[in-house]
């Protein structure tokens, strides 16, 4: 009998567990290899005769861990194949069994006495079948596996067994040669250990090194392939205006009322219902072009977009297709905005459009037949921004929708962003060979593009970036396979590794586009416009280049998170607290009064958003007023108390303990009353003391760096924030160092 292993890795036999193999003879009636035997880790062994290979688990099977039914359907897979060597005349070696094997915390059926039970009789009632007489059956209580693997050698070596043998593996692995077994009658059916076998933690561990290495090189590989194509995004928002109502009727905009409580008649399409434009939702709307320096079209028009889906009870839907009321804007994006290193400093992307259009019903999935909509959201004012298809790397696709969510958040058109459902994104991907003849595709003016796929509803930066890597890569392994690009609709599921088709792309002919007949032009006239022009606040490019300069001197990663938490709140809490300290340091020479902008976001971002975060409270300035934190800034900058007794007075105030800074830190004895020089020549002395061997290597060796652990042991042994740590290496200094 011919033999072979290819062996597979062992890493997963760390734990206590018998796997079935089967090695045969015979040719094997069912005509192809079959899965017959399984462990949960390590993997299978296929019958393929006249050999039999060791191949992982998961080459056949889509999950690597099997479940319960899927090791009953194994187990009758090898009864039946057991029942159908009958018609072979073969003879059958059985040791053990499914149910003498431990399946590694297997479900409680696997281990039950009832099921091994039931399985033994299914095993001899094949085994005593008179189609197939000379059957031996053994379970392995009553054979060693010495005995087993000697019994076996002289029954293979004989040709005693002719058809199929069953043995269970020991518990130590061992790594089988790669090259066939020899066909000598005393060859064994496992070799000896070898005399140097490594470690299984070491064999893990270098296995999962190599695994790493692998993979490393893979990507690097890939990488350099993918230099060779040309990615074009394009990327399309959907915003929730901040209104009251709704685009075209009265009804309420909130969504986290009773589901179909605020609906008109309009919007669920009762026939004879009109569209009654509501003007108040154009003026975030008119903000939202405003800040994205867009130039406001003076009459725009609504058209319909028909489609045929639940969430939509009209049939269609009203958008501004034709004639929006916004056109040729951009935004700018900067390298601290998370732009990729290959894209420079600086990135511009032009806007095509911004157009108003209702939002659809909310529809939520009961399978495997059941839905819900709720049409509280159905006409919600919506404005769709429309980029030019000018970016070309993930990264800054992401930085894109990052800052156009951060500029229509700051304008006040919309209050809700991505992490609450109030802003979705849609990407336009595309590649082609670079070098090449240019593709045949134009979009939106731009021509020479490769066929483009939509990605819908992306509802996170990551899941931008994320979904255009997968459809990036999914492209160029079609292309490169000599396949064709497919217009179409795809999805992305959060944690995913690739798009999914949704169905073919439509185009404009296939939503049938025509000027709705119910809804009168839109005429915006200029007064509107400056007046609109003179109440939007600064931009965030512009708040940032304030903080970062000479009045504020922050740096980048403070002033972001200043300008992005909390819809400018944080930044409007941090102004009052600047503005109270500087009254309060007056006195205060210059250099002083500079550095209480750095301090004082300190404070804001980290302590007291730390206390926040902790606490998991959403931001209120009213939690720690901005006028006690900048006292208590003020008594720390002054030298009144210290840093460890500021973070405690910040977490009583916190916790609501709303005495003015100055009396609490009187009436609970913190204010710091120093040491005299003579206490801290007291103090250091006593530490020096204690550690000779500490004081012989600062002075011996110069490690000035165990000054740090000396200061530290007089803060501890000294009355708790009267020891100031400059001072105490400043005697540290004298006494040890001369």
């Amino acid at each position: 009998m011919d033999c072979e292993f290819h062996p597979d890795s062992f890493a997963a036999l760390h734990r206590e567990f018998s796997v079935l193999s089967f090695i045969s003879q015979i040719p094997s009636p069912i005509g192809h290899p079959r899965i017959i035997s399984a462990d949960f880790k390590s993997g299978v062994l296929v019958l393929s005769s006249p050999k039999v290979y060791w191949t992982p688990l998961w080459q056949h099977v889509n999950e690597p861990v099997l479940d319960l039914d899927s090791l009953l359907q194994m187990k009758h897979e090898l009864l039946d194949y057991i029942g159908s060597l009958k018609s072979a005349g073969g003879w059958l070696l059985y040791l053990g069994g499914w149910a003498d094997t431990d399946f590694c915390s297997a479900p409680d059926r696997i281990q039950s006495d009832e099921w091994k039970t039931q399985e033994k009789e299914q095993v001899n009632e094949i085994a005593k079948s008179p189609e197939l007489p000379q059957i031996h059956v053994f379970q392995d209580s009553t054979l060693s596996p010495e005995s087993n693997l000697s019994m076996l050698r002289s029954w293979i070596g004989s040709g005693t067994i002719r058809s199929l043998c069953v043995r269970r593996l020991t518990r130590s692995p061992r790594l089988f040669p790669k090259a066939p077994f020899s066909s000598a009658p005393n060859r064994y059916l496992q070799p000896p250990a070898s005399a140097d076998r490594v470690p299984l933690r070491k064999q893990l561990k270098q296995e999962a090194k190599s695994l790493r290495s692998h993979k490393r090189q893979r990507k690097e590989t890939a990488e350099a392939s993918r230099e060779e194509w040309e990615l074009t995004v394009g990327v399309e928002i959907h915003a929730q205006l901040d209104t009251e109502t709704k685009l075209f009727s009265r009804a309420a905009t909130s969504t986290s009322d009773t589901p179909n409580s605020n609906v008109a008649l309009f919007d669920l399409a009762f026939p004879g219902s009109q569209p009654a434009f509501q003007i108040a939702t154009l003026l975030p709307a008119l903000r939202a072009a405003i800040a994205l320096n867009c130039e406001i079209q003076p009459v725009s028009r609504f058209d319909r977009k028909h489609y045929f889906y639940q969430d939509q009870p009209a049939g269609y839907q009203i958008t501004q297709y034709y004639e929006p009321f916004a056109r040729n804007g951009y935004v700018e994006l900067f390298d601290y905005d998370g732009i990729a290193p290959e894209d420079g400093e600086r990135v511009r992307i032009d806007i095509k459009q911004l157009q108003l259009e209702q939002d659809t019903a909310k529809s939520q999935e009961y399978p495997p037949t059941t839905q819900l909509l709720d049409f509280n959201r159905v006409s919600h004012p919506l404005i769709e921004i429309i980029t030019m298809p000018q970016i070309h790397t993930p990264a800054t696709a992401a930085a894109c929708v990052r800052k156009l969510q951060a500029i229509v958040q700051s304008c006040g058109a919309v209050t809700t962003g991505m992490e609450m459902g109030g802003l979705r994104a849609d990407v336009n991907v595309s590649v082609r060979r670079r070098g090449e003849e240019p593709g045949k595709y134009q979009y939106d003016g731009i021509s020479g593009l490769g066929q483009r796929t939509e990605i819908k509803n992306l509802s996170s930066f990551k899941a931008v970036e994320d979904a255009i890597i997968a459809e990036k890569n999914r492209q160029i392994e079609v292309l490169e396979s000599g396949g064709v690009i497919e217009g179409e609709t795809r999805g992305w599921t959060i944690g995913s590794t690739e798009t999914r088709r949704l169905r073919g792309k439509e185009g404009s002919v296939d939503y049938r586009y025509m000027p709705d007949p119910d809804i009168p032009p839109l005429v915006i006239g200029e007064d509107l416009l400056s007046s609109l022009r003179d109440s939007i606040p600064t931009a965030p490019d512009a708040l940032l280049t304030l903080l970062v300069g000479s009045e504020f001197s922050l740096p980048i990663e403070d002033a972001k998170p200043l300008i992005e938490l909390d819809n400018g709140a944080r930044l409007e809490y941090y102004h009052d607290v600047v503005d109270i300290l500087r009254t309060l340091q007056v006195d205060q020479d210059d250099k002083t009064r500079a550095s209480l902008a750095r301090v004082a976001s300190n404070w804001v971002l980290h302590e007291l958003g730390g206390l926040l975060a902790k606490a998991d409270r959403a931001w209120d300035p009213e939690i720690v007023p901005a006028r006690s934190l900048a006292h208590l800034i003020d008594h720390l900058q002054r030298k009144r108390i210290t840093g460890p007794t500021a973070k405690q007075v910040l977490a009583t105030i916190f916790d609501g303990d709303h005495r003015p800074v100055p009396q609490l830190l009187e009436e609970e004895n913190l204010l710091l009353r120093p040491l005299s020089r003579e206490e801290y020549l007291a103090l250091a002395e006593s530490v020096i003391a204690m550690n000779p061997q500490m004081v012989e290597q600062i002075r011996s060796k110069n490690q000035l760096g165990k000054l740090g652990w000396f200061v530290g042991q007089m803060m501890r042994t000294g009355e708790k924030g009267r020891v100031e740590a400059p001072k105490a290496e400043e005697i540290l200094r004298e006494l040890i160092l001369g």
